[in-house]
């Protein structure tokens, strides 16, 4: 069962016992090398939480990231109904708020994320896309085009609070809202942590922290902790190089795919612990 450590907590006090705690989103390396590159299991919660829970046994990130953005692209790709149900009305933010309320989509999320929590030992993060991210991508999913704004987020996080909800009863580190835009894309406005005020007294009800990723770091709501990104380079390389690293309260890093693996567990054991 997991630690009931928050992320604020791992911040503070590393379990890896690093001098700086590190959370490291390895999804896409871990199936290229655990999984050899075959399909990853989502319609399998156990396999699925072997499959990360083995990558997380080697890399030791201080907190394990459940990547339920990723989980919500496989529902939506997985047969054309629920995609035909957001399509049904024009307006903004119909096509996420028929996401989030579908039953059987909440269920099998909920039931997924239950079964990973209690099979890890690492405190766990669920990852999300931000509202103001999610809002987008869905309307564009069902192609419809606009211009949004702070107010549209905030509506849209009304949705992914009740979505938090359904959480309830796990024993969560936090929640990470992931703004990063897909490469090539107008993010248009900037939205903070505190446009999401339905998600923060969520989270705070529940003892979870809540932080919003971003490309150049990440920010921890009621905190003045900083997270800086280790950059895509850190990975590559000669292993037994040492890069120096950016300075912060903690570090984030995502493993590229085809890192080599040699080079990887260097750098790993260069960040501390």
């Amino acid at each position: 069962m997991t630690s009931t450590m928050s992320l604020a907590d791992v911040i503070r006090q590393p379990p890896s016992g690093r001098p700086r705690a590190v959370v490291l989103d390895f999804h896409d390396y871990a199936q290229t090398v655990f999984l050899k590159g075959r399909i990853v299991p989502w319609g399998e919660a156990m396999a699925y939480s072997n499959f990360l829970g083995q990558a997380q046994g080697v890399l030791k990130s201080d907190a394990l990231l459940l990547p339920l953005d990723r989980f919500y692209a496989e529902l939506l790709a997985g047969g054309p109904e629920l995609r035909t149900a957001m399509a049904a009305k024009s307006r903004t933010g119909f096509a996420l708020r028929t996401l989030l309320a579908d039953a059987d989509a909440t269920k099998r999320v909920v039931e997924f994320a239950t079964t990973f929590v209690k099979t890890q030992r690492s405190p766990v993060v669920l990852q999300v896309a931000s509202p103001f991210r999610w809002l987008s991508a869905t309307d564009t999913l069902v192609g419809r085009v606009a211009e949004l704004d702070a107010d549209d987020a905030d509506n849209a996080s009304m949705y992914v609070a009740d979505l938090m909800r359904g959480f309830a009863a796990l024993p969560l580190a936090g929640i990470l809202l992931d703004d990063r835009m897909p490469v090539g894309t107008d993010p248009g406005v900037a939205v903070g942590l505190d446009s999401y005020s339905p998600i923060a007294n969520v989270t705070e009800h529940y003892g979870w922290t809540l932080a919003l990723r971003r490309e150049d770091g990440v920010s921890v709501s009621a905190s003045s902790a900083v997270g800086v990104p280790i950059l895509a380079g850190h990975w590559s390389g000669e292993a037994s190089a040492s890069p120096a690293l950016p300075p912060g309260d903690f570090l984030m890093g995502e493993i590229p795919a085809d890192a080599v693996p040699e080079t990887v567990m260097s750098r790993v054991s260069q960040l501390g612990g």
